[in-house]
This record gives C-alpha cells, structure tokens and sequence, in this order.
C-alpha cells in the first residue's frame, strides 16, 4: 500500500473481492464476470424484501463496498416490497443479470446464481444474522437457502 492510500479502502476492497471469486466457484455459476450482477441482483431483491430494520442489521456485517452496493439505489419508503414472492425475488435477480447474458449461447438461471449468493452470504454473515434474515422472509422465499448445502 502507498504511503499516501487509506488502509481501510485497501481492505474493503480485498474484502469485496473476495464476495464475487467466492460466488463464481459455486456450482452452476459461470464466471466471475456474471458473479457482480448476480450479488448486486440478489442483495437488492433481499434488501427490497426485509423490513427496513431488518435491512439495516444485515448490512452491518457486510463489508464496506459490499454494503454500498446493497444499498445502491434503495428507497426504504417503499420496503418491503408488496409483492414478495419467490417469482418476484428471483425475477429481480434475472433483471440484474440480463446485460451479463447478452452474448451468452445460453441463459444464466437465475435460481442458481441467487442460491450461489445466498451461499456465499450465509458463509461470511452470522448465523444469528442469516437466521433472522430467512425468519422474516416469505417462505417460498426461505426454500432458496434450504438446498444450499453448506460445509
């Protein structure tokens, strides 16, 4: 690190990194290209799903640039979103990864890449967190962490 760069921007940055190489080693994942879209994706349907409080918490435990990208456009007027269903959630995962798949030969399931997150979430965020997190989730929604197989 230069003499002049903060320490704490190195570190998130390493940090961060760290979230999307994770995410592309998960099975049914493509790339780490594909794996920026699928975090941002799937932070912002969790986001848009918890209680403004609950929201609040989770982000506590992500790391600094992590946690700007789940708060990235966020309008806490209008969370939880009405229609919280597992259709919606993982339609807002595909919507993130629709510019990563333009020149795809094929599609990017969605399912996989929001259960490649959730898995990488569930290793780097408390229990505690994870078990309130999945608690106040609809349970259509809860099913995507239940076939996560976790070390």
């Amino acid at each position: 690190m230069t003499p002049n760069s903060i320490e704490a921007f190195g570190t998130t940055a390493q940090k961060t990194n760290a979230w999307p190489r994770e995410i592309a080693l998960q099975p049914n994942t493509d790339s780490r290209r594909h794996a920026y879209p699928a975090l941002r994706g799937t932070l912002h349907a969790i986001r848009d799903f918890l209680p403004v409080e609950e929201s609040a918490q989770l982000s506590a435990q992500l790391p600094m640039l992590v946690r700007g990208i789940y708060f990235e456009g966020w309008n806490p007027s209008v969370t939880p979103e009405q229609e919280r269903t597992r259709d919606r959630f993982l339609q807002r995962v595909e919507q993130a990864l629709e510019r990563a798949q333009w020149n795809e030969p094929y599609p990017i399931d969605a399912e996989d890449v929001a259960r490649a997150v959730l898995r990488t979430l569930s290793d780097r965020v408390s229990e505690g967190e994870m078990d309130q997190v999945q608690h106040v989730m609809p349970a259509r929604v809860r099913e995507l962490w239940e076939t996560i197989v976790m070390d």
